[in-house]
């Protein structure tokens, strides 16, 4: 489970503003990557809550929402968006960060330090660390993996309704096997990801 370990280093050294950073959505095939940078109020936050924090995957779409709610009366949250063209022109890693940044950017003040989920740190105006797994492992990266997946969720059950067929207010934007036969029956839209392979390969058949 998560827990307060980093954050705790960091306090320690007079470091008090800390961000975790993650982000949502790097696998699928359609829709944009969101990322969150939130600052935990942890003199605010009741046992509970805390306790029920920890990677978003892990969570059932209810609790994620309620946690969700919850959060938002105690954390600061910052929230960027990469859209599928800048995935498509400068890959998913650096529309990833490309999110990131603009989450950190989007916070009333610049965080002191940032906890990044992953292996590496994005560009931001700030000390980091990048920590594998660090959705399980950090209750701010916790955080900010729900406010991360929850915001994308809403983005692409939105898509959904402009764009049915392709089950996206289920499996938002992931290869599943609806999202699989939306493809074979309807066609990509302009929200799929032209450089990922299972698109590129449609794409092929097209122009053969």
């Amino acid at each position: 489970m998560p827990d307060f370990e980093y954050e705790n280093r960091l306090v320690e050294k007079g470091i008090s503003r800390i961000a975790g950073i993650d982000e949502a959505g790097r696998g699928s095939w359609a829709g944009p990557v969101v990322a969150a940078a939130v600052i935990l109020d942890r003199e605010n936050m009741s046992g509970a809550l805390l306790t029920g924090l920890e990677d978003s995957k892990k969570l059932t779409a209810p609790k994620r929402y309620a946690l969700f709610e919850a959060l938002q009366q105690s954390v600061e949250c910052g929230v960027g968006i990469a859209s599928v063209e800048e995935i498509d022109t400068v890959n998913i890693l650096q529309a990833t960060f490309l999110a990131m940044a603009r989450a950190v950017e989007s916070l009333s003040s610049p965080p002191e330090f940032a906890l990044v989920d992953g292996n590496k740190v994005p560009l931001i105006f700030c000390p980091a660390e990048a920590i594998v797994k660090g959705d399980s492992r950090s209750l701010s990266i916790a955080a900010a993996s729900i406010f991360a997946k929850v915001t994308r969720d809403r983005i692409m059950t939105k898509l959904s309704e402009s764009h049915p067929g392709y089950a996206w207010e289920n499996n938002m934007g992931y290869g599943t096997k609806a999202h699989q036969a939306g493809l074979e029956r309807l066609d990509i839209t302009e929200h799929h990801r032209k450089s990922y392979k299972p698109i590129i390969n449609i794409l092929s058949r097209e122009d053969s």
